[in-house]
């Protein structure tokens, strides 16, 4: 019998070797819907861009969507089990909403950030919820910082990007996105920003996309809340992606 058989049955219990399996589980779970986010945060807005995909033709594809407006200056992209994304927006919803009612201004993006980070680590350590099999990317303009990007996985783990990516290609959009990185030193207006990140996916899944196989989002400094960029707004930047090769 192996050391961890018995351990993954328990969401509470740590294995002989420091491991906590259904944690670990909550991770693939988030993988299982096959989809790649990437987020890239410019020198004046924050692009969310992830994969769209509508499971059945009967299907409203207008309904389908891992972009969420959570509060008036923060978006989120949900990679994972659409269900859990559901609950763990409408959760995020009731706390920024929460902070504005106490505090008179909006929720900062790393308070919301830190909140939910602590939320998902708790079910972590008590049996009566498991965790949410979601990965959740926060984009923001706060008024002091200006853009921020902050990510957020099933184990309450969040820190603050420059750029990151979530979802089945995850390590290979990284080490893209890292390349790109050095390239440009971050100094990107919205345009390139949003072309990166289309690139970004384009090159780790190996395929080109129409305007209605992705979702890109954006927040700008002049335009704090989210807003998703039409089909032919996507077309456009395509066209200009198509244009440099």
């Amino acid at each position: 019998m192996s050391r961890g058989a018995g351990f993954d049955k328990h969401i509470t219990i740590f294995s002989p070797d420091g491991r906590l399996y259904q944690v670990e589980y909550a991770f693939k779970a988030a993988k299982s819907a096959g989809l790649t986010s990437i987020a890239v945060r410019g020198t004046d807005s924050v692009v969310l861009c992830i994969e769209k995909k509508v499971p059945d033709r009967m299907i409203v594809p207008e309904s389908v969507t891992h972009l969420f407006t959570v509060a008036e200056n923060i978006g989120a992209c949900m990679t994972g089990l659409l269900p859990d994304a559901r609950a763990l927006v409408t959760r995020m919803r009731n706390e920024a909403s929460d902070y504005r009612f106490k505090n008179g201004i909006p929720c900062p993006v790393n308070i919301l950030a830190n909140r939910t980070g602590d939320l998902a680590q708790v079910y972590t350590q008590q049996a009566f919820m498991r965790p949410y099999g979601v990965i959740t990317m926060l984009a923001g303009i706060d008024d002091e910082l200006g853009p921020q990007l902050y990510k957020i996985d099933p184990a309450g783990m969040f820190q603050g990007f420059k750029a990151c990516a979530a979802g089945v290609k995850e390590q290979e959009a990284t080490n893209y996105l890292e390349k790109q990185w050095k390239k440009t030193n971050g100094e990107l207006n919205r345009e390139q920003a949003v072309e990166m990140a289309i690139e970004c996916l384009q090159s780790v899944m190996a395929q080109e996309y129409k305007s209605n196989d992705i979702e890109v989002g954006i927040v700008t400094t002049d335009h704090h809340a989210l807003r998703l960029l039409s089909q032919q707004e996507i077309e456009e930047r395509l066209n200009a992606i198509a244009a440099k090769d």
